[in-house]
């Protein structure tokens, strides 16, 4: 019975993953983040210009590990095309952490010329209030500043820095705050 249950999950698994726009994994010496990205608007021929995304993460770190899962929106401004901003809602799983935060990123293309590869710069804040956190927690703010440079046509190399802090009814906990370098790539 064990052996259909693992090979049924990692049939859907493979599914998924052939499906995704883009898987990476960043690093420091403590850390590391694994990051799966699927565009929903690929999988129904969906051509608007918003961008619909399901992103998951899993962040192990030295103290402790956290999930996420979460749904964006994303569009260019009008009248400032190299501009983008997605919001949307994730779910924040820790061992005796749960929450239902909002999430905002703002992202910008870097107008180099020709000769230099397509370079993003972005920053996220997702935050959950008191209303939208469970289990022992009270609230939650994750805080991303990201440089992105696509180095060969699909592959991508970044760097950025995370804050991620974490209140408890009982006493705040600084989760996560660190340098670190990636790399992802697009399909």
């Amino acid at each position: 019975m064990q052996i259909k249950k693992l090979i049924l999950s990692s049939l859907l698994s493979v599914n998924i993953l052939m499906a995704q726009n883009s898987i990476g994994l960043n690093i420091n010496n403590k850390d590391i983040e694994a990051i799966v990205s699927l565009d929903l608007n690929s999988l129904n021929n969906y051509s608007n210009g918003t961008t619909y995304t399901i992103d998951s993460s899993y962040l192990h770190t030295d103290t402790n590990n956290m999930g996420t899962i979460g749904i964006s929106a994303m569009n260019s401004l009008p009248l400032a095309d190299r501009i983008s901003l997605s919001f949307g809602l994730k779910s924040i799983f820790a061992s005796d952490f749960l929450a239902l935060p909002l999430y905002a990123k703002a992202s910008f293309e870097v107008p180099f010329n020709d000769t230099v590869p397509e370079t993003t710069i972005s920053t996220s804040i997702t935050y959950s209030p008191s209303v939208l956190t469970f289990k022992d927690g009270d609230n939650f703010r994750d805080f991303r500043v990201e440089a992105n440079m696509e180095v060969i046509p699909s592959i991508h190399i970044f760097t950025g820095y995370r804050n991620i802090y974490t209140n408890y009814k009982e006493y705040d906990k600084l989760f996560n705050n660190k340098f670190y370098g990636g790399m992802k790539v697009s399909f």
